[in-house]
């Protein structure tokens, strides 16, 4: 028994995935050597060549090289070499090429974008801003994210707001009503249990996202996961445990997944969704990543706000993924053309549409909203409600602690230690909370 459980942590830790995983290979985009010298390009039309890197899944490499290849028509003088890897090995991959010295001039990063800027090795995008880089139509909020110790040094690609997909198809069947913006966890989890009763074994209420959903609850009771600010950890032991007894409660009522099968049915994996194959009912996602889950299955999806606590939902517009530039690049102008024109071509909208999240430019944002399908539709009604929330209820835009890597392995992992019945929840929880300190006092100067 303790052999299988050890197989199935390692498997729920190798399907630890960021938005969107899946695919593998590499793709790149051609381009053609031209004397005219674009705006925002090398002076003399000097023929230069960038390199820019994202994760993500055959989809998302598809459409982002048939951008590249636009965005070389207009600016000829600029050659581009894509490549991209699944969201499992990106980082792995990426961190290999920066101790190498082999980065590409641009590549995408999430909410460890902290970590990158403690490195030194982003490069500072603020001389370009007003030049070869727009953001007089980005919003503030994106701006001021990607703006730290003083320097800017990411530019978001797409907004998101996370919230409770809900397979409304799921609750027709079950006679439930279906949620509504403003309920609380006590319904989360008396709801959970009550789909998973009326349906009947092997239907359940919700995933399990206490690792997910944690920096959530703890904004929603005056806390946080990482007080960049203070550049501390927002969070003591006794916060960490009341969330994860949640967890533990709800599903020692029969509400939840259980950890075996949320380890071979992760929630990060759309194609292995239990929800898109109808017999889990709720979880958390970001929002971009409900035409995914749409487009594998014929039941009716929705988004609805997470359960409020006691200052709210905790939940903001935030950015989901964002483009910085090498420090070590030689073309940083060059580079802040090409992320230029991922926020403001309306070409480059048209085709990356809401795969990263919505445009962080308005004008984009109403290009896209006005010929939106029925599931985007969904996704820009549910970010606008987000949106009008976090104005009455403001909360400070989540970064990840330094190290997030290793605190995201320890924390899945405690999640299964006490889902396994191996430890009980105050000792999983306790040493969750230790390893969570020491792993930030190791990370926190950019140290590996």
């Amino acid at each position: 028994m303790k052999r299988k459980w050890h197989i199935l942590v390692l498997a729920a830790l190798m399907a630890i995935a960021t938005a969107c995983s899946g695919g593998t290979g590499s793709g790149g985009a051609g381009g053609s050597s031209a004397s005219e010298s674009p705006s925002g390009g090398s002076s003399g039309g000097e023929q230069v060549e960038l390199r820019i890197m994202w994760w993500g899944d055959q989809k998302r490499a598809d459409i982002t090289n048939e951008a590249l290849k636009v965005f070389q028509q207009k600016h000829p003088n600029i050659k581009v070499v894509g490549e991209f890897a699944p969201s499992t090995g990106y980082f792995d991959k990426l961190n290999t090429q920066l101790a190498s010295g082999t980065a590409p001039d641009v590549f995408f990063l999430g909410g460890n974008v902290v970590d990158y800027a403690l490195k030194g090795v982003l490069l500072d995008l603020g001389p370009y801003v007003g030049k070869e880089l727009d953001l007089s139509d980005m919003d503030q909020s994106m701006i001021d994210y990607g703006t730290l110790n003083g320097k800017l040094v990411h530019i978001s690609a797409g907004a998101n707001a996370r919230g409770i997909v809900v397979n409304q198809t799921m609750f027709e069947k079950a006679g439930i009503p279906v949620p509504q913006d403003g309920w609380n966890w006590a319904d989360y989890a008396r709801i959970s249990k009550e789909i998973s009763d009326k349906l009947g074994k092997g239907y359940y209420g919700t995933y399990n996202f206490a690792v997910d959903g944690l920096d959530i609850a703890l904004k929603q009771n005056g806390k946080q996961l990482y007080d960049m600010a203070k550049g501390t950890l927002g969070f003591e032991e006794a916060d960490a445990l009341k969330w994860f007894r949640y967890w533990d409660e709800t599903s020692k009522a029969g509400g939840v997944v259980p950890a075996e099968l949320q380890v071979s049915n992760p929630p990060g994996d759309t194609s292995k969704s239990l929800i898109v194959t109808g017999k889990v009912a709720m979880g958390l996602i970001p929002s971009n990543q409900l035409a995914a889950h749409q487009n594998l299955t014929q039941d009716k999806l929705i988004l609805v706000q997470v359960p409020r606590g006691e200052k709210g939902t905790g939940v903001v517009f935030e950015s989901s993924q964002g483009l910085s530039g090498y420090a070590k690049t030689k073309h940083p102008k060059e580079v802040a053309t090409l992320i230029n024109f991922f926020i403001n071509d309306p070409d480059a909208a048209k085709i990356l549409g809401n795969d990263r999240g919505v445009p962080v430019t308005s004008k984009n944002r109403k290009l896209l909203e006005s010929e939106a399908s029925e599931v985007d539709k969904i996704v820009y009604d549910y970010t606008s409600r987000v949106s009008e929330a976090a104005k009455k209820e403001p909360f400070a835009v989540s970064y990840n602690p330094p190290g997030f890597s290793e605190y995201s392995k320890l924390a899945e992992t405690t999640l299964y230690e006490i889902g396994f019945g191996r430890k009980s929840v105050e000792d999983a929880v306790k040493d969750f909370y230790n390893g969570t300190v020491k792993i930030f006092n190791n990370n926190q100067n950019g140290n590996s």
